[in-house]
């Protein structure tokens, strides 16, 4: 089963505030543990969403929209993908991760089960991996 670890977005991270030197060590070492564990897929920061846009779409038609956009809490600003044998494995494995928040603060994590290749149309997905 595969499981995305969803990094809220901060006031912080959106301001493009890197994490110190403390906290970088913490992250590293949480993913080089899962790495040694076999169940780390992949993981990466997102740049703040002014660096981005989302596209709208109505019918046939698309709008672009330039980021930043204001709803912070709703943004994500990491990811780590990881597979595993269950959800109870994926919450040990999530209760370990460090705060994400800049020096500590308040963060929030997000934990969504990805579909596996065959559950979906598969004209629907593509699957890369």
């Amino acid at each position: 089963m595969r499981y995305m670890i969803i990094i809220k977005a901060t006031e912080g991270s959106e301001a493009g505030v890197l994490p110190g030197a403390s906290a970088s060590a913490g992250m590293r070492a949480f993913h080089e543990e899962l790495a040694r564990a076999g169940v780390l897929l992949e993981a990466s920061g997102l740049r703040p969403s002014r660096d981005g846009w989302r596209v709208h779409f109505a019918d046939a038609q698309r709008r672009i929209a330039e980021g930043p956009f204001t709803q912070v809490g709703e943004l994500v600003a990491g990811y780590t993908l990881i597979e595993v044998r269950g959800r109870e494995e994926a919450r040990e494995w999530v209760r370990r991760h460090p705060n994400p928040a800049i020096e500590g603060g308040q963060a929030q994590i997000e934990v969504r089960l990805l579909y596996e290749p065959g559950e979906l149309d598969s004209s629907a997905t593509v699957t890369l991996l």
